[in-house]
């Protein structure tokens, strides 16, 4: 696959580039070479290979959901708010 002069500047577009006249044709070089680097991987031969998605056996680590008691009650909490309505800090509207 070959790179052309347009592709270049649809690329740069969308990584929201300003790329000069004279940048153009080495950036259309190393892109061309990136490409038929990476391409050197369509040679190899995957048969029987199965996808590995991950590197290292690696699994969640899952924690019972404990109910733990906390120093402070509402009530004490709501006091420290400047205003509160119905068991709850009332706060400006943001818009």
């Amino acid at each position: 696959m070959s790179i052309s002069r347009e592709d270049v500047l649809h690329l740069a577009e969308l990584s929201r580039l300003s790329i000069s006249e004279e940048e153009i044709e080495p950036l259309k070089k190393d892109l061309d070479s990136i490409v038929s680097y990476i391409s050197q991987l369509n040679e190899l031969d995957t048969d029987g290979v199965e996808p590995t998605y991950q590197c290292f056996d690696m699994q969640n680590v899952w924690r019972e959901d404990e109910i733990q008691e906390f120093e402070a009650k509402r009530e004490d909490l709501l006091a420290l708010a400047p205003e509160s309505e119905d068991n709850q800090i009332k706060v400006p509207k943001v818009l």
